[in-house]
């Protein structure tokens, strides 16, 4: 990169973290429950108090308005908001005021995610989204729009609804723990619906705002030239990575996807595509696999991997930015990062995908801000602690905070809203001296 790449005026710059995995202090949803589980995580590790942000969101916010932030997305943790079912808890409505009143005081966009993988203890004995749990979501919804709508204009009604109920439905390793395909069918229908009311609800409530969800892109590339392969992959795109904005954007999904996801009411409920996206799959067929709709997914192997064993691959994110054309919908890039322990292959992978970015802007997709994943080492799910992703290390034991360089080379970025070669000559040099790059692709990959 020899030449400065400027952003369009008012781009957003932030990044992006989950209310059970940075809050701390969770106790009555599924996730909790979960964790509680000999053998269901994979470090042994427990959210709270981790990252113990419910308690330290302050100066946690000075820190990104000094890293130049000007949005972060987080979510409303719905088991504080609505501890049983119609009853609500002022206190966490309280509490969730403020903490989006400091985003304000430091000039920083929220933008707000609604239902970030966890459910209320409640809702899960229930029997999770394998049934419509539409009137207490949408109750919900309802009592957090009237109450924050004066300082939120982004909402984000569900996070990666395909990955929620695969990962906890089909392949069993998040809660419910359920391994069957027609359960994660009925669940990916349900939360659809709920994401449609919500839309619908939104709106009536706050004509202006902004309304999506965040959904998970992947580059899923045939693992041979075999036919079956190419079929599979093509196929495994068109569902995985299109039925759901097909659905949600009015238009008709893949055929394979009608019955599931189309509603009977057929209406655009996206204001702009919430784009989560970390890495590339080989796909080849597997007749074997029903589960996983004939298909077995593994890493690509051109660039360096990061510690989950993720292809890094920057510009499949600009191959995917040029497809969403087809919805004339704005993106804004609402996850995108990299485990590591230690910060040197991270500068390099910011760096890698914001060209990818800014290359898409080029050619006309409209790109309105980037979100990366996350702001401070947090709990990461099944995996525990130990899938460090944040820009800011975090000491789980003191939590003491520490800001990494990768850190501060975005912080420049953000403030300038460009990137320099300079960027890219650091980064590199990072990266080398870091050991992470693979025999192949591992410094440059063009977009």
């Amino acid at each position: 990169m020899n030449v400065r790449l400027l952003f369009p005026e008012g781009f957003l710059w932030g990044a992006a973290t989950a209310a059970h995995q940075v809050e701390g202090h969770n106790f009555a949803n599924n996730w909790w429950d979960w964790e509680s589980q000999p053998g269901r995580i994979r470090d042994g590790s427990r959210s709270h108090p981790g990252t113990d942000q419910w308690i330290r969101y302050r100066e946690d916010f000075a820190l990104l308005h000094e890293l130049g932030h000007t949005a972060h997305r987080l979510s409303l943790e719905w088991s504080r908001v609505m501890p049983a079912p119609g009853v609500l808890d002022q206190q966490a409505l309280a509490h969730y005021r403020a903490v989006l009143e400091c985003l304000r005081q430091y000039a920083i966009e929220p933008v707000v995610t609604l239902h970030h993988f966890t459910n209320p203890r409640w809702v899960e004995q229930q029997g999770s989204w394998r049934v419509d749990q539409r009137e207490h979501f949408l109750r919900f919804v309802e009592e957090v729009v009237r109450s924050y709508r004066d300082l939120v204009r982004y909402w984000i009604t569900i996070n990666e609804p395909a990955v929620y109920a695969n990962l906890g439905f089909v392949e069993g390793i998040h809660p419910p723990g359920d391994r069957s395909l027609r359960s994660g069918l009925r669940v990916l229908r349900n939360l659809l619906r709920a994401h449609q009311d919500a839309y619908a609800l939104i709106h009536a409530l706050q004509p202006e705002a902004q309304v999506s969800l965040a959904h998970n892109l992947a580059v899923l590339t045939p693992a041979t030239h075999h036919p079956l392969d190419r079929l599979t992959a093509w196929l495994h795109d068109r569902l995985l990575n299109h039925a759901v904005l097909a659905a949600c954007a009015a238009l008709h999904p893949p055929r394979l996807a009608v019955g599931m996801l189309r509603s009977p009411r057929q209406r655009r409920t996206l204001d702009f595509i919430g784009v989560n996206y970390y890495t590339r799959s080989l796909v080849r067929f597997a007749p074997h696999r029903p589960r996983s709709l004939f298909a077995a997914h593994t890493p690509g192997t051109e660039g360096p991997r990061s510690l989950f064993g993720w292809e890094v691959y920057p510009r499949g994110l600009f191959t995917l930015l040029c497809a969403l054309r087809r919805y004339r919908l704005p993106v804004l890039i609402t996850e995108n990062g990299v485990a590591e322990e230690g910060d040197t292959l991270r500068p390099w992978f910011l760096l890698a995908h914001l060209r990818a970015v800014h290359a898409a802007i080029r050619v006309g997709v409209d790109v309105r801000g980037y979100l990366h994943w996350t702001a401070f080492d947090n709990f990461e799910w099944a995996e525990g602690l130990r899938m460090r992703f944040g820009l800011v290390h975090v000491d789980f034991a003191t939590g003491a905070r520490t800001v990494k360089p990768s850190a501060w080379l975005y912080a420049r970025i953000c403030r300038r809203n460009a990137l320099e070669p300079r960027d890219w000559q650091e980064a590199c040099r990072q990266l080398a001296a870091g050991g992470a790059s693979s025999a192949r692709g591992g410094g440059e990959q063009h977009v």
